[in-house]
């Protein structure tokens, strides 16, 4: 066993390289997930790194734990405004899209390879689903800007098509281990993980968002371990239940970033920050449990399977599922291009290997092999796709009129002052239940001779002058709220 000095010294090389390694990614137009992976694979046994590591255990507990918050991140930093108008696009996508891209890419791994219909099923269910954090990682990226719905649509579709993967996993895995089961008996299974999953995620979410604004906590790191246990809470309870955790706690993040509570910016940048180190430990294990060796024998069909995926599963699930949607011909097929394998799929094929399966070793390099493809042709080639279907967002315009919440221009704006008076409903309260009207913003406050600069949890008392800024159809009730 190694010393943890070395293991301290070694983890934080690793990371230390695929940090650098990601300012590089942005430079030469390829994703960060997958020179995170070359990492991974150049520091494992077959690479010059020589760190033997062989634990698909480990890699599928690590991977669940990283995911988890990887999630939560993305709906927390999810705005519902932008998502509500593709609700049901990406509903459909995300569970019938799923189940025709597992059929279809089953289908042709059967007929082209000595697979039974269960294994090529399999194979199938475990590169179904797009991934979240290659897909809020590319999206998010300075140089990928869509118009109109495009970009709410995938990352909710990528966020919440996870749970119909696991299902169909763990059913054909189900399905080859016990011979009794039948299809029949899966149905109950996927109605309870979807429904509970997305229920207890909405209602932890809102009870979340009551726990953090009653405490008070005394000191404002501790709100960071506080939504630290409340994520891990979620995924453990909900899944032990047998419902969906990944779906609950992707629930819970856009409950949460759409409600108001204290510290909010500050925990918005720590999830931000704990996404992308999750990231980067998920994709660097993730490359160490790879021999590259194994993949060599797999490639001619890897690639077939990787362009059947990419060119024709993905592209017929997508039409097919948006088939009465009013998207254009152009959406539709910027849709289909946006189909990125990422870490889901290398954990889902661990599950195999757990499991037993004749050829695990085979469908995990061939899950592996089928990443990397899209990762490097697909998230290479967004904004290029993006510009040649004239879906680019057009540039911002400045202006010199505020807006509010909706990008709306509310009219002139100015820094108002409010003095607090004793009989103001807002004397004892905290700023967070207050519930300001969107666009109003606190700027400090005057306090026995002292200026505060407040957060969500600051209480007011009365005698204090509010300063906010605020527009002037806003002024009236502000005044009433302070003044009376």
């Amino acid at each position: 066993m190694p010393s943890i000095e070395l293991l301290m010294l070694t983890g934080s090389a690793l990371l230390l390289v695929a940090i650098l390694f990601s300012k590089v990614s942005s430079r030469l137009g390829i994703p960060a997930l997958v020179l995170f992976l070359l990492v991974g694979m150049l520091a494992g046994s077959e690479g010059p790194g020589g760190i033997f590591f062989n634990n698909p255990q480990l890699v599928q507990s690590l991977g669940v734990i990283a995911l988890s918050y990887i999630l939560f991140a993305g709906g927390l930093d999810t705005d519902w405004r932008s998502v509500k108008p593709v609700v049901r696009e990406g509903l459909v996508l995300s569970t019938c899209g799923v189940a025709i891209t597992a059929l279809l890419v089953g289908w042709f791994v059967h007929t082209v390879l000595d697979f039974s219909w269960l294994e090529a099923l399999l194979l199938g269910a475990i590169v179904s689903s797009t991934d979240a954090a290659a897909v809020f990682s590319v999206l998010r990226s300075r140089n990928v800007s869509l118009r109109g719905d495009l970009k709410p649509l995938l990352e909710f579709e990528s966020g919440s098509n996870d749970p119909m993967a696991v299902f169909l996993t763990v059913g054909m895995i189900l399905l080859l281990t016990d011979p009794a089961a039948g299809l029949l008996t899966l149905l109950p299974l996927v109605v309870w993980q979807m429904t509970i999953g997305a229920g207890l995620g909405y209602l932890l979410g809102k009870g979340a968002v009551l726990l953090i604004n009653r405490l008070r906590l005394d000191y404002e790191g501790l709100y960071l371990v506080l939504t630290l246990t409340l994520v891990a809470l979620i995924y453990g309870f909900t899944s032990l239940i047998k419902a969906n955790g990944f779906l609950a706690v992707y629930v819970a993040g856009i409950t949460m970033g759409n409600s108001a509570f204290v510290q909010k910016k500050s925990l918005l940048r720590f999830h931000d920050g704990l996404a992308w180190l999750m990231q980067i430990v998920m994709f660097l294990v993730l490359g160490l449990q790879v021999f590259p060796s194994h993949l060599l024998s797999v490639i001619s069909v890897g690639l077939a399977v990787a362009a059947f995926l990419m060119l024709v599963a993905r592209p017929v699930s997508v039409f097919a599922s948006l088939f009465f949607s009013p998207l254009t011909l152009p959406e539709k097929g910027l849709i289909s291009w946006v189909g990125l394998r990422g870490a889901v799929p290398i954990i889902l094929a661990t599950f195999p290997l757990l499991a037993g399966i004749d050829k695990a070793e085979m469908i995990f390099n061939l899950v592996f092999f089928i990443v990397l493809t899209s990762a490097l042709l697909q998230g290479s080639t967004i904004p290029l796709a993006a510009s040649w279907l004239k879906l680019e967002a057009p540039p911002g315009e400045p202006s010199a009129l505020m807006k509010d919440g909706e990008g709306n221009p509310v009219g002139p704006c100015a820094l108002n002052s409010i003095l607090l008076s004793s009989d103001s409903k807002a004397d004892g309260k905290q700023l967070i239940d207050l519930h300001l009207p969107r666009g109003v913003l606190v700027a400090y406050i005057q306090r026995d001779g002292e200026f505060i600069v407040p957060g969500g949890g600051t209480v007011l008392n009365s005698g204090d002058r509010v300063h906010l800024l605020a527009c002037d159809h806003d002024l009236p009730g502000l005044r009433k709220m302070f003044e009376t």
